[in-house]
């Protein structure tokens, strides 16, 4: 039987979560954090051998120029009320009420794209080279914080509580 968490259990848990921050200044759009994204998700996760997979490994993080001379990089925020679960006809996606994840099923997805339609930052993708799979940061389940944040040579990245974040405390 799936155990009920309560709305201010779900709420505490989810402003704890952790997730990947940018901190803008810091960005220089330098686009490491797709390689290592794309490293990462490939089979041999060796850089160079990477380029050889087949299918080629796809990024599920991407730099955005905000103006000249300022981006930002970013992925899934793994949102409080992600409006990709209710968009799902094949009800694939999925948000982990103790870590505030949100990942998808690829068994279950069916490639209707409607996730993608509804994301409101863009971010989910297409993989047409895996069957019309939606694609999307599923913050590196094998390691223990996301390829993107180890890789940003400016430490523009972060994978932290919210709080550590804004630099509050409590």
């Amino acid at each position: 039987m799936a155990e009920t968490i309560s709305h201010d259990t779900r709420k505490k848990v989810t402003m704890s979560a952790k997730k990947i921050f940018c901190d803008i200044p810091k960005c220089v759009a330098c686009r490491t954090c797709e390689l290592a994204c794309a490293v990462e998700h490939s089979t041999t996760k060796d850089l160079f051998l990477a380029m050889l997979d087949r299918p080629i490994p796809k990024k599920r993080t991407f730099v955005h120029a905000i103006e000249r001379g300022v981006s930002h990089s970013m992925g899934c925020q793994h949102c409080d009320d992600a409006p990709c679960i209710e968009a799902c006809i094949a009800q694939c996606i999925s948000k982990d009420e103790l870590t505030g994840k949100v990942d998808i099923d690829n068994a279950r997805c069916v490639g209707c794209w409607m996730c993608v339609m509804a994301c409101p930052f863009g971010i989910i993708t297409r993989n047409l080279g895996e069957a019309n799979k939606a694609l999307k940061c599923d913050l590196c389940p094998d390691r223990e914080s996301p390829a993107c944040v180890d890789a940003c040579p400016t430490d523009a990245l972060s994978y932290k509580h919210r709080e550590e974040f804004y630099g509050k405390k409590g």
